[in-house]
């Protein structure tokens, strides 16, 4: 099925269900907005940028929470770095950089009071690598860095298999799983019906459907980009655990940097609704084969009232087949 037909299957399906349920419904059992068969109502669109960093740095070392002040100054910096490169002028021949901040959340975006996304282990940065993962690191190396397991950037221009995972539109360099603040398109939609969630997020429009059923996860030998999801609730909280990740993915990846292979990853991720406007996301790495030990990050991320548009990647972009054909012309132009 087309990947566009099947998101709208699912998103309709979601919404057939849910307008099923409510006959058998269950009253609220806590000031938790409550789905109509019973549930903590999760659905809305969130919206999860921060200045606030990954790893907590060497700057505020031995310190996990930041005052007001100290948080708007992290911030503002930041923000004003950002629009600073608006403002520069390329170097003759240079076109600048890629887009205008401006138009990101790196323009508008605050830092948390938290000094990094990471709160275990308490040093808030990401576990050491095992010994094994040490010397995979250097085969790899070795081997040329194939497979590419970055989000964006690569490591050459032969092909596209040298490029990164987001750069060819496999998945998106801010929405994981995990989700991870990026410069911009961080956004979540989650629909909810008897014995599911689904999680739509809006780069790259990958949908992550959420039995919570109890049934196991797929046979070992099945591996998929997003892994295979199967959640639960504990009180009003979603818990999301996730395996049989394919080893093409990192174990963690941020924009430009990633973290061993994803084979072995184990990913639990919560969702606690804290307020109407407020959603609290933690999740947890768990891999044993490349990390010393597990690692925990957690953030809030804010209701947005703004319609979740179709991030539609590279489709309709010429851009490469333009360069190409340039280069073409170039080849012919030199040729004797």
């Amino acid at each position: 099925m087309h990947p566009r037909r099947f998101v709208a299957s699912v998103v309709v399906l979601v919404v057939a269900l849910a307008g099923t349920a409510g006959a058998g419904g269950q009253g609220a059992a806590s000031e938790t907005p409550r789905t109509p068969w019973g549930d903590p109502d999760l659905q809305g669109i969130w919206e999860y940028w921060t200045f606030t960093p990954l790893q907590r740095p060497d700057d505020f070392a031995d310190r996990a929470v930041l005052t007001e002040e100290e948080a708007a100054a992290v911030g503002e910096r930041n923000r004003q770095a950002a629009l600073t490169r608006d403002r520069e002028t390329p170097a003759e021949g240079d076109t600048g950089a890629y887009g205008q901040e401006v138009w990101t959340e790196r323009s508008r975006a605050t830092a948390l009071t938290q000094a990094s996304l990471i709160v275990d282990p308490p040093d808030g940065k990401i576990p050491p690598f095992t010994a094994a993962e040490e010397r995979r690191i250097e085969a790899h190396r070795r081997a040329g860095g194939r497979p590419v397991r970055t989000r964006a950037g690569g490591i050459g221009t032969d092909g596209p298999e040298d490029r990164g995972l987001a750069e060819r539109c496999i998945v998106g360099f801010s929405t994981g799983p995990p989700l991870l603040p990026a410069g911009y398109n961080n956004n979540v939609q989650i629909f909810q019906a008897p014995g599911y969630v689904v999680l739509v997020v809006e780069m790259i429009h990958d949908v992550r459907v959420v039995p919570l059923d109890g049934r196991p996860h797929l046979p070992d030998h099945m591996r998929q980009w997003l892994g295979d999801a199967r959640g639960r609730w504990e009180g009003d909280t979603l818990v999301v655990e996730t395996t049989n990740f394919t080893d093409k993915i990192a174990s963690f990846s941020t924009t430009s940097v990633s973290w061993g292979t994803g084979g072995d990853l184990k990913l639990i991720e919560r969702f606690t609704r804290i307020d109407d406007g407020t959603l609290q996301y933690e999740f947890t790495v768990e891999n044993p084969s490349i990390f010393t030990r597990p690692f925990t990050a957690s953030y809030p991320m804010n209701r947005s009232d703004l319609p979740l548009y179709e991030y539609a990647c590279h489709e309709g972009n010429y851009g490469l087949m333009n360069i190409l054909t340039g280069a073409r012309a170039e080849d012919a132009a030199a040729a004797p």
